[in-house]
């Protein structure tokens, strides 16, 4: 008779684990099927986000960035550095260390929370069974009151570029070079390749990236947008909009792209070539043809808005769902689900999901940009306020960018903002926060903000709403 759970979660991903160790948390019997193998072979949990995505990029964009301040950014403080060596090897084993800690981690949790791990990979059969083939590919199969399917995304492969992990590469395969290339291509300029294109820039490499779209950060306010590309380029990101590449050649040490722009076909030669034009959902194969599992033409599961499958006592999460593909989103879908399946009121709020690029200047926003508003024919008004007139910004030698707060014309209602310079990633959080209470801009011109921070911006921002901002000349 195969084992029983209240609630199975196949996938061990941010969106997973979190769900697993919550349903744990309110008294269910849960477990959790993973199959992630780690670089050094071992089984882990975490996912792509903790072994190969968030984790491991955000660790390398962090050490780049400490290199190239010293090597570049500490003149104007009066600090003089002589010779500076780059150690890649130290710098890849900082990041692995850091991958184990955390990934290591949520084992620890698992015990701690009585959550059962299934090492494996999981696919949905009839009636809420569940099929675990562990690596020597002997088959269990598992019963549950209910089922969660968080099977995460995969980068997307086209035909122009096919990877090869070794001159044409993924994300992945971005993170783990040892060598600085010379010259690196990137096809995409949306956040994997601008925080990766990043990476290396600041290592020493010349890093063209070709992006197909017009637009630069399409879905980012455009105003934002527009500031961001300035600086990237100032940094020497040679960034080319309006690009298809439409072949690859490879010779033993280089690859040469074929693209056509706005003057006909281009070629260029690199070192390395980096493919970041986004992720697909992980659905292949993720549940038995009899289970009738409904997903969509482009392989999402199809879910409510409680994220409830077709299927009665199956949900599915994160990457493999409609909406962002952020991590944070599907943890909180976890516990939206794992609530909901305690039979307690889950709940989350998809107009207050924060996006972040980790590059630097950090781009960070919330809510509605102003294209949106207008296409939608919101009636709206604007704040923005320039970290040029912000003393801890000066202070840090960071005063590019800008704060732009958003909010309804009759309500006062924040209905967005969006952020380009320093710790953008933190300073979002305020008006998630202020989102979440359905302030004002009002209510945040209002909040006193200590001085000197970053955050003093934000309330200039909020103040400029109505033209009142104190320190910047109002037109």
């Amino acid at each position: 008779m195969a084992t029983t759970y209240d609630v199975v979660v196949i996938g061990g991903g941010p969106a997973g684990y979190v769900a697993a160790i919550r349903a744990a948390q309110l008294g269910l019997e849960a477990a959790c099927v993973e199959q992630w193998v780690n670089f050094k072979g071992d089984p882990a949990l975490g996912g792509t986000c903790l072994n190969v995505g968030c984790i491991p990029s955000k660790t390398l964009l962090e050490s780049s960035e400490q290199y190239h301040k010293i090597n570049h950014g500490l003149e104007n403080h009066g600090i003089k550095v002589g010779s500076v060596k780059l150690d890649l090897d130290q710098m890849m084993a900082r990041k692995e260390e850091i991958v184990l800690q955390l990934t290591g981690g949520i084992d620890q949790l698992f015990k701690a929370n009585g959550v059962t791990w299934l090492k494996g990979r999981g696919r949905l059969l009839t009636d809420r069974q569940v099929e675990v083939t562990d690596a020597e590919g002997k088959v269990e199969v598992v019963q549950a009151d209910n089922v969660i399917i968080a099977t995460g995304s995969l980068p997307i492969e086209i035909g122009a570029a096919p990877t090869d992990g070794d001159l044409i590469i993924n994300s992945t395969g971005a993170q783990e070079l040892r060598k600085v290339p010379k010259t690196l291509g990137v096809i995409g300029a949306g956040v994997i390749g601008l925080e990766l294109g990043s990476v290396w820039n600041r290592l020493g490499s010349e890093v063209v990236i070709l992006e197909a779209v017009e637009t630069f950060l399409n879905p980012v306010d455009q105003q934002v947008a527009k500031d961001a590309l300035r600086q990237f380029k100032k940094q020497g990101l040679d960034i080319r909009m309006g690009c298809r590449v439409t072949r690859t050649e490879k010779s033993k040490k280089s690859v040469t792209m074929t693209y056509e722009d706005k003057k006909g076909e281009q070629t260029i030669t690199v070192d390395k070539l980096l493919v970041a034009v986004g992720r697909r959902p992980n659905s292949d194969n993720i549940a038995a043809p009899e289970a009738d599992l409904l997903l969509d033409e482009r392989g999402y599961v199809h879910v409510d808005e409680l994220c409830r499958t077709n299927l009665p006592g199956v949900y599915a999460i994160g990457d493999v769902v409609r909406g962002p593909m952020l991590a944070h989103k599907g943890s909180e879908e976890g516990v939206m689900v794992a609530e909901i399946i305690a039979g307690k009121p889950g709940h989350l709020n998809y107009e207050a999901i924060p996006w972040v690029i980790y590059t630097d200047p950090e781009i960070a926003w919330v809510g509605k940009t102003e294209q949106e508003l207008k296409s939608e024919g919101i009636p709206f008004k604007a704040g923005t306020f320039p970290f040029a007139a912000n003393g801890r910004a000066k202070a840090m030698d960071h005063a590019a960018g800008m704060i732009k707060l958003l909010a309804h014309a009759e309500t006062d209602r924040i209905l967005g903002a969006h952020i380009v310079g320093p710790m953008a990633s933190e300073l979002i959080q305020e008006v998630v926060l202020a989102m979440e209470f359905a302030a004002s801009s009002e209510d945040l011109a209002r909040t006193i903000h200590g001085h000197p921070t970053l955050y003093e911006a934000m309330h200039e921002a909020a103040l400029a709403v109505r033209g009142e901002a104190l320190h910047k000349v109002n037109t």
